[in-house]
């Protein structure tokens, strides 16, 4: 029986190098067996519109010491935000997308397994295919990680909305058959959820794949819709009843499969808490007691929560690893009440055992 751990220690930390704060993790797990942590870096305040840049983040040790940041892609006085980053099943190229003042949007990828980077490539084109359906004004790409579907598309969470503040928001996703070179949209993703948007996807057993989606309607549950294919006939958004929602990114990824092991796993990490009064607008709750969840029935059911960080937290994305250790990077302390002013980008480390308490192991 493998015998539980849990570790954390800080990759991005508030008010150094030159910035005030880290926000939006993206995390990977390369081919090659490397850690790779991305962020905002936030200049002069924790706003969505502060000037930043984009930075990176490598581990060739398994998140116990980091390399020092890159900066992928920069600006003073504008955004450069929602990174996502995609590992191939089927090569050791790193795909990765990026937006630009919410109404730009790039892709670059890396051969080398994220030492370098290509120039990016604009491919806004894709997001103006959604005005005859969807007149808006802002974009985004994830946050957090895209899959490659088992026929090799790949598979790119975003979100639209009308104004500045991102609001009235729908979410789709864009994807490529032919390795980044060609995007195309999917359809819009509204009702009956108010501001669908920051959805995570995984690709269930059988193929199709679920995007499980962040929103601001008064129940304060996640929502969730499937498409056989990952493009197309998404179906109408359900409420998961066990999943809480205080309007926040949480990321969703595949632990095994029984078609390579003993029985399927799928990971689910948010702020686990609707407690504390909602804002005002757009129903937001304090962030808090981030926590890790395991369904055995491709996301019907979530029978079994760790928590990971029990007070103030946010943002959070998951990676897997070899001997499926399990690695989530998230916004700790990230206070509602001053503006998500967040201290640090964490790592947690752990195992199954870990979550589990020892009652779960896998078997090939």
């Amino acid at each position: 029986m493998s015998k539980p751990f849990f570790d954390k220690i800080d990759v991005f930390t508030a008010r150094t190098h030159g910035f005030y704060t880290y926000r939006i993790p993206t995390l990977v797990y390369t081919q090659k067996g490397t850690l790779l942590a991305f962020a905002e870096a936030r200049v002069g305040g924790t706003s969505d519109w502060a000037g930043m840049s984009l930075i990176m983040s490598r581990s060739l040790d398994k998140g116990k010491t980091w390399e020092p940041m890159k900066k992928l892609a920069s600006s003073e006085k504008t955004p450069v935000h929602n990174a996502v980053a995609i590992i191939p099943n089927d090569s050791s190229k790193i795909h990765f997308l990026y937006c630009h003042n919410y109404n730009q949007a790039f892709y670059m990828e890396s051969e080398d397994d994220g030492q370098t980077f290509s120039e990016p490539v604009d491919i806004t084109y894709i997001f103006e295919e959604y005005k005859p359906d969807f007149k808006f004004r802002v974009f985004a790409t994830g946050p957090g990680h895209g899959i490659q579907l088992d026929n090799g598309r790949l598979i790119v969470p975003v979100w639209l909305g009308r104004r500045h503040n991102h609001r009235p928001q729908v979410a789709s996703v864009i994807y490529s058959d032919d390795n980044g070179k060609n995007w195309h949209r999917s359809e819009v993703i509204l009702e009956p959820l108010i501001n669908p948007g920051e959805n995570g996807a995984v690709q269930l057993a059988d193929g199709a794949v679920l995007l499980n989606l962040r929103n601001e309607t008064e129940i304060s549950r996640r929502a969730i819709s499937i498409s056989k294919d990952g493009a197309t006939n998404w179906s109408k958004p359900v409420f998961d009843e066990a999943l809480l929602e205080p309007v926040c990114f949480g990321g969703i990824i595949r632990l095994t499969n029984e078609k390579k092991e003993d029985k399927n796993r799928i990971l689910f990490v948010n702020p686990d808490s609707i407690e504390g009064e909602p804002t005002v607008v757009f129903n937001l709750r304090p962030r808090q007691n981030l926590s890790v969840k395991i369904s055995y029935d491709e996301c019907k059911t979530w029978p079994v929560s760790k928590t990971i960080e029990p007070g103030s937290s946010g943002y959070a994305d998951l990676a897997v690893g070899e001997n499926y250790t399990i690695y989530c990077l998230y916004e700790r302390n990230c206070p509602i009440d001053k503006d998500f002013d967040t201290e640090a980008m964490t790592l947690a480390r752990f195992n199954l055992a870990w979550i589990t308490d020892g009652q779960d192991e896998i078997k090939k």
